[in-house]
């Protein structure tokens, strides 16, 4: 059958205008993106997914918008290239900003693409993943530029809890543009060419007088170490996309499914170091909190999450049995495992992702308080803490909790206690469970009896075992049914793993209301 040569001739004519389409600004504004030592929005899309995946969606799409000159610019997808692909055989649906054609600014239809994959990665219950390369809001769209973000903060609400949503900052990203990646799961950034702030330093000078760069404002060390905004930051734009294909690994798609399942079930775990000389017995000795995790679950499984801030406290997931588990752990070498502001919105914020997202959780303790002094009352400890308390007992999935050395007052009882819901607590031998650590509590408890002694030091260390047996001893908690068992070190992975295999179906119905009040 002869080929019609005009259908011939609209063929040729569409791949050479999809062809210049993908050329985004144009080549030299390409190469450009390569020589700041960063992916050009096609590489990045060809490299986070499988081969032969992606599907484009709206590509046609360009700006409506005639003001100020914009008329006489080139705008390919109007900076933006949307779809759908696979990542390591998962559906994922992604946003990709084109940095090439007008700074990957925002604008109205901009915002109606991005609004639009949004929309589908919703309605099939699929991660959602942008690409952040962006100046900001197009100034010369006006209210078009403003109404596509609220469209994408709407959306990015609405899938909270419904779908994981991961924003890859792989460049500028200011103003409103900082809003939909602050309300996503996960924040990832890029070293040395990724910044985010809300005000710029220019602006900062002219309204402050304080002088500040854009690394010094908002640059990835700033949002790792201090702010807590971002949960990683990779050296370029290649081991930032390998660390989000890890990551995706260990997530169900939406919240209607279960996390995916490997099967290390079997796995022994092996160690030069046997597990009871993993915490020392003497309470004030710090530890390597990572050997302690590494001995329970799956060997090479522990994906820590924002490990520069906050650190007292180690959040990440894992896999134990093959299943994956968030994990939460306090970490004696920084500030002795206290609770504060930072560690306690870290942890919580957490805790509600996995049960938003049917992870189970793994609490391992050794928490001597929360940390005292002005500088945390100030700065509302009494509201951050309750954000761990409300988002451990609002957690339905299955919330499994191991004590290994110490877990004293209000602390002990945000760490996920059997009072505020787990299924399992377990303790090790020589832990302590009670109000305080046993030099305060004999101060308070026998004071009139040290203060008469013949010899007080003496009088106070005989004491502190009386208040060790009777008071703090885990099998005083045990006795009351506040723990379920005490446990040698060596079992706890395998105790651990069959809670977590027994709980696979917990179903816990809630009272009806529209939400809670979470202390914000």
């Amino acid at each position: 059958m002869q080929i019609d040569k005009i259908n011939r001739e609209r063929i040729k004519n569409l791949k050479k205008e999809k062809f210049f389409m993908r050329l985004g600004g144009g080549e030299a504004r390409l190469k450009a993106q390569n020589i700041k030592g960063k992916m050009t929005v096609w590489q990045r899309i060809e490299y986070l997914l499988d081969p032969g995946t992606f599907v484009e969606t709206g590509g046609f799409i360009e700006l409506h918008n005639e003001n100020f000159g914009l008329e006489k610019s080139k705008t390919p997808g109007d900076g933006v290239v949307t779809g759908f692909g696979q990542v390591n055989g998962q559906l994922i649906y992604i946003a990709a900003q084109d940095f090439t054609v007008l700074g990957g600014s925002l604008g109205e239809m901009h915002g109606k693409k991005i609004a639009a994959i949004m929309d589908l990665a919703i309605q099939n219950g699929a991660p959602m993943i942008t690409l952040n390369d962006s100046v900001g809001a197009r100034i010369q769209e006006g209210i078009g530029a403003l109404a596509g973000y609220g469209e994408i903060f709407y959306r990015n609400t609405k899938a909270s809890g419904v779908i994981p949503q991961i924003s890859v900052i792989m460049g500028p990203c200011a103003g409103g543009a900082v809003y939909s990646p602050g309300i996503t799961d996960f924040i990832v950034m890029v070293k040395d060419t990724s910044n985010m702030f809300i005000t710029g330093p220019d602006v900062i000078r002219s309204v402050t007088g304080e002088v500040v760069t854009k690394n010094e404002l908002g640059g990835p060390d700033i949002h790792m170490e201090r702010s807590g905004v971002a949960t990683y930051v990779g050296e370029n734009d290649e081991s930032t996309l390998d660390w989000v294909k890890k990551l995706l690994s260990y997530l169900p798609s939406s919240n209607l499914e279960l996390p995916p399942l490997t099967d290390q079930a079997g796995t022994p775990i092996s160690s030069d170091i046997p597990q009871e000389n993993l915490v020392p017995s003497n309470t004030t000795k710090p530890y390597d909190i990572y050997q302690v995790i590494e001995s329970i679950v799956d060997p090479l499984s522990f994906f820590e999450l924002q490990s520069e801030y906050a650190k007292n406290i180690l959040i990440g997931f894992a896999r134990l049995y093959g299943r994956t588990i968030g994990l939460i752990a306090n970490n004696p070498r920084e500030l002795a495992g206290c609770l504060d502001v930072n560690a306690s919105d870290k942890a919580a914020r957490f805790v509600r992702f996995c049960d938003a997202f049917n992870i189970p959780l793994v609490t391992l303790v050794d928490v001597p308080g929360f940390l005292p002094g002005t500088d945390q009352e100030y700065a509302g400890i009494i509201r951050h803490g309750a954000k761990l308390l409300y988002a451990y007992s609002e957690a339905t999935v299955a919330k499994l909790t191991v004590i290994l050395r110490k877990a004293y007052g209000g602390a002990y009882i945000c760490m996920c206690s059997k009072h505020l819901g787990a299924d399992m607590v377990v303790a090790w031998p020589g832990s302590e469970i009670a109000v305080m650590g046993p030099k305060g509590a004999v101060n308070i408890v026998f004071k009139k009896e040290i203060a008469e002694a013949k010899n007080p030091l003496k009088k106070a260390k005989e004491c502190e075992v009386l208040y060790m047996e009777t008071i703090s001893n885990p099998k005083i908690a045990a006795s009351q049914g506040y723990i379920d068992d005490v446990i040698e070190p060596r079992e706890t992975r395998n105790i651990v793993g069959r809670y977590l295999v027994s709980l696979t179906g917990k179903t816990v119905p809630a009272p009806k209301r529209k939400h809670g009040n979470i202390p914000l």
